[in-house]
Formats: C-alpha cells, structure tokens, sequence
C-alpha cells in the first residue's frame, strides 16, 4: 500500500541576532520548513541606545565574577523588550501583524562563552534572552536557548549558523564564508552538502572597538579610517598568532574576552588601529590552514565587511580574492538573524542544528526549547553550566 507523505508546511518566521558587537538588534522574516529557504524577506536593524548599550557591556564585562541579581532581572527584561520592539518594527515595514507569524527565533545576549576544553574543564555558555517573555509580549512561540543542546554533548556551543550557509550556498566549491562580527568565525563547505567545517577564526571586530572606545571614545572605526593612517606592528602579530588557539585543530570557539588589548597597549592611535585590523585579517588567514580543501574566494559576511581597510589586508594576507556576501545575492547585514529563524523551526522539527565538524558533537545534535504565549516565565536566560 502506498502511503502519501505529507510535507512539513514552511512557516512564516522572523529570526532575531544581537552579536558580541552588542551595537543592537537584527530582526529578517524568511518562509522555510526547515530545509528548503522558501522565502527571504525584509530586515531591519533596531540600535542599542548608547545607554543600554554602556549597561549591557559593562555588566558583560563583570559577569565572570558575578552571580544573578535583580539587576541582572531588570537589564535581561529590557533587553527582551527590546527584541519585542524589533520584531514590531520589521512587521511595521513589511505591513504585517503578529498573527501573520508562525514562530520567532531569538537568539539573546551572548553574556560569556566558555567552551569544553578536553580534560581540563566543562564547557558553559550563557545567552541572556526570557524566551517565554518575548513569546507572551508578541502571542507567538519562541525558539530560544539554541546552544546549551549542543555543550551539554560535548561539542563547542558555536558556530551555529553553518547549516545555514549550507543550505544558502549555490555555485563552485569548495566556499568559504568568514562572518567577522565582535568574534570572527569560518564556514568552510565542500563539495557535497556532507562537507561542513564551522568553527571561530579569533578577534573579528571586538579589539578593534575596544580600542576606538578606550582611545578615542568612538563606536567603531568607521570605514577602518583610522586603520588607514596607521602603521602595522607585523612582529607583534606574528607573536600573537604563535598563541596555541590558532595550532588547534577545529572545531573550537573563543569567548568575547578570549584575547585582550594590553599587547597592543604600547602602540599609538592610529598604528593600534591598524595593528588590531591586520591582526584579525591574520586570524583568518591563519584559519584557513584547516580548511580540508582550499577554497577559491572568502566572502565576507558581518559588519567587518563595511571596512574596507580590512577588507583589503584580508586580500593580502589569505592571498585569495575577498568578496562580500552580497555579491552571492545574500543580505550580510541580517544573515545571522536570517539564520536564526531557519534554526527555529529546525529546533520545532527536531532536526540538527550542530554537526560534528561545526561544534564537535559526537553526532548531528539538535537544540533549543519553544515558548509558547502564556507559558510561565522562569527567568528565560539560556544559561548553562556544567561546572
């Protein structure tokens, strides 16, 4: 007897990505089932008021050696408020109403990452985000809490969004993508869609920030101008690459704090500036030694591919032709929220989000829970321990 197999329907999904940039909140719509994109649509970007924005980085910068408290509270309410917002901003453009979603993917606040090291400690993450709270404030469910599945198997907890790029990727092979947010992290996909390495590359635009912060008190180094004027220090970065990180194998993934500015303390303004630029560039170029083939052309994806300073260094030091993502037709300003509604409603269907040569699961592992509106909040944080 024949028997018809009924497809799962695509759902209507909005997908939500603040990075360890923390300069605000990417909201994209996308139609999929999980498998197949049927539907790219809008984004929009709704900023962290300087304010919140002080707050949040300051209470990033002391969680380490901080448990929970009613600040902790009242800063994760806000911010999941302001996720709210954003969702209803990009319904606002798009001319839709909440009851025209069928799910939401909302990733959180990356607070600290501290992934497994083999016998030495246990891997914990924490991503600062009440999902049943967003789920009552938009009456949709919400997929959260998307990495503690994966290091509570054993594997890294990041990079997450690889299958995406899978899914998105067309054209020659092998391709590798380099999303250079606060940390910088590779996808490197093979001939076939079996072929997948994800992993973290070191600093992407996190020093750089640091530095025109601490410096200059500015947000960024816009178009990397500063960078330009600048002298690199290539002793100092051939010190830095000698760091262990970069000899491991992946898969492997860094914290925010992972690496720091007091090396660079000694060095002015601008050569600073241009010093960190070169050293992210020559992570990736470093990253690239892993790759089990390699690829013909990196493509950018990220804030850091608005900076042409670094865009070019990346060219010299990978020795490969250096493109943005939308050269593919891809939006690299929302992928990572795009990404975050696919791995929703993966996370519905109980399909794998992490693989072994993404994250270093022992097998394809998926992850995250739902919220349902009107579900009991419990405080929400997709906070994870196993020490």
């Amino acid at each position: 007897m024949n028997v018809a197999v009924i497809p799962f329907k695509p759902l209507r999904v909005v997908g939500l990505m603040s990075g360890t940039s923390m300069d605000g909140i990417d909201a994209a719509y996308m139609e999929t089932d999980g498998d197949q994109i049927v539907r790219r649509g809008s984004a929009v970007t709704l900023p962290y008021p300087p304010d919140f924005r002080t707050r949040l980085g300051a209470f990033i910068a002391a969680a380490p050696d901080r448990g929970a408290s009613k600040r902790e509270a009242g800063l994760e309410g806000e911010l999941t408020d302001r996720h709210g917002a954003a969702v209803a901003d990009l319904l606002a453009v798009m001319g839709l109403a909440n009851t025209a979603l069928d799910l939401v993917g909302f990733h959180g606040q990356t607070i600290w990452h501290r992934p497994a090291s083999p016998g030495t400690r246990p891997g914990a993450t924490w991503q600062m985000g009440d999902g049943p709270r967003l789920a009552g404030i938009l009456g949709v469910p919400v997929a959260f809490d998307f990495r503690s599945a994966d290091v509570a198997a054993g594997g890294q907890g990041a990079p997450l969004v690889p299958v995406y790029h899978a899914a998105l990727a067309q054209g020659d092979r092998p391709m590798a993508i380099l999303n250079v947010g606060g940390v910088a992290n590779l996808t490197w996909i093979g001939r076939t869609s079996t072929e997948l390495l994800g992993f973290d590359t070191g600093p992407g635009n996190g020093l750089i920030d640091d530095w025109l912060r601490e410096r200059l008190g500015l947000a960024m180094d816009r178009n990397g101008a500063l960078a330009a004027e600048g002298r690199v220090d290539r002793d100092l970065i051939a010190r830095m690459i000698e760091h262990p990180f970069f000899a491991r194998r992946p898969p492997k993934s860094l914290d925010r704090f992972d690496f720091a500015l007091r090396e660079f303390a000694h060095l002015g303004d601008a050569d600073g500036a241009a010093t960190l630029t070169a050293f992210t560039a020559a992570c990736a170029a470093e990253s690239l030694k892993h790759c089990p083939e390699r690829p013909r052309k990196v493509f950018v994806t990220g804030g850091g591919r608005h900076n042409p300073t670094l865009m070019a260094e990346l060219g010299r030091q990978t020795g490969i032709l250096v493109a943005s993502v939308d050269e593919l037709g891809w939006n690299g300003d929302a992928l990572e929220a795009e990404a975050f509604a696919y791995l929703a409603v993966r996370c519905l269907r109980g399909m794998p989000l992490t693989f072994p040569g993404t994250t270093g699961v022992t097998a394809p592992t998926t992850g995250g829970r739902i919220a349902a509106p009107g579900s009991p909040t419990d405080g929400g944080s997709a906070r994870f321990n196993l020490g």
